[in-house]
């Protein structure tokens, strides 16, 4: 039996959890909602009010019991708190700017590069060397965080790049000349 699987889900107050046929879950709340459809050899019990419990139909598939409960709940924090990924921009004539819902970046190509908001998904550039990606959807803010990081990645020279703001770029050294 899977460990993080078999720990209840506390529902709080102002979300609402719907499971439907073929194990269809929608979650409302503040932020937005959210819908999954989640694997068919599990039982999402809902019976108590405010907790919900993952069980197996199968032992073998305990390994998605502990998937299965981590997307609930990844849903559940998602339409309370929202996601949040930021990143930080190293480099020299490198700068970012928000232009209505498109997020124009200056990278040192012979072109701009622009970002779209993506429904729920929000990015924002508070700065012209900062942007944070914000919304309640882990997965699609994770997605789009890393296409904007893949833009230009933090090289390992300079350290120049996009780069995650808790990221470490392990730096090396560069050449050296002829003895």
């Amino acid at each position: 039996m899977s460990r993080i699987g078999k720990q209840p889900i506390t529902v709080p107050a102002g979300v609402e959890v719907k499971i439907e046929e073929g194990n269809v879950v929608t979650v409302k709340g503040p932020k937005g909602t959210l819908t999954r459809t989640l694997h068919k050899d599990m039982i999402i019990n809902n019976k108590n009010a405010g907790v919900i419990t993952i069980e197996l139909k199968d032992e073998s598939q305990n390994a998605l019991q502990g998937l299965t409960r981590t997307l609930l709940n990844n849903m559940i924090v998602g339409v309370t708190e929202g996601f949040k990924k930021e990143l930080e921009i190293n480099g020299v004539g490198y700068r970012v700017q928000k232009q209505g819902n498109k997020l124009v970046m200056n990278m040192g190509f012979s072109h701009t590069v622009e970002f779209e908001d993506r429904g729920d998904t929000k990015i924002e550039a508070p700065s012209q060397t900062s942007i944070i990606v914000t919304g309640p959807d882990k997965e699609a803010v994770g997605q789009l965080a890393a296409e904007i990081r893949k833009v230009r990645p933090p090289e390992p020279y300079k350290g120049k790049g996009i780069k995650y703001i808790d990221e470490r770029i392990i730096r090396k050294e560069g050449k050296m000349g002829k003895k």
